[in-house]
């Protein structure tokens, strides 16, 4: 019995008898070639950035805005404000709009404001009749733009600020929510 279990021993592996010779051996019998590695390397991050290339997001649309103009009445708090904006379909859909927001940072806070509706532009003209002659027609929401189309119009907000505050802003946007695409951030030149 005791030859059957000195032959076992014998064919049996001892990770504690391994000679130095095999175990650090030479790091060319052990590791893959430096050049065929690299070249894989290069391969992958190729096709990695390629890929990202391919389905990277494409803008939708772009545009500016044009003009601003602010009206205030003596009497009331809050500032009305009639901007005028150009945006061109530039995606290989048509672009229809969700919604419109206008977002003004003074410096010393920020305020956002949906865009008033085409249907009330008359009577904010009749409280601020300076407004109407700086203002085109509405931009509004549902409006579908074609690919390669452009549209000109105004969208109307009011921010609780004064004529000084509003000279002094950081930054003022318009933002465009089209259906099922990514939102366009229109910003003033300049500022």
């Amino acid at each position: 019995m005791s030859n059957v279990s000195h032959r076992r021993s014998k064919h049996h592996f001892d990770a504690g008898h391994v000679p130095i010779t095999e175990e650090f051996d030479s790091a060319k019998r052990t590791l893959p070639a430096v050049v065929p590695m690299a070249v894989a390397l290069v391969v992958v991050a190729v096709f990695i950035v390629g890929v990202a290339y391919i389905f990277r997001a494409k803008p939708v649309a772009q545009g500016q805005i044009d003009n601003v103009f602010l009206s205030q009445n003596k009497d009331q708090p809050a500032a009305m404000l009639a901007i005028q904006v150009t945006l061109k379909a530039v995606g290989e859909k048509p672009l229809y709009i969700k919604s419109i927001k206008a977002d003004l940072d003074t410096g010393g806070g920020s305020y956002s404001d949906e865009a008033a509706p085409a249907s009330d532009y008359g009577r904010y003209f009749q409280a601020h009749p300076d407004l109407r002659n700086h203002a085109m027609k509405a931009l509004q929401v549902e409006t579908k733009i074609p690919p390669g189309g452009e549209e000109h119009g105004t969208v109307v907000v009011s921010f609780p600020v004064d004529q000084a505050q509003f000279d002094a802003r950081k930054s003022l946007t318009v933002t465009i929510q089209p259906y099922d695409q990514k939102a366009v951030v229109l910003k003033e030149a300049g500022k």
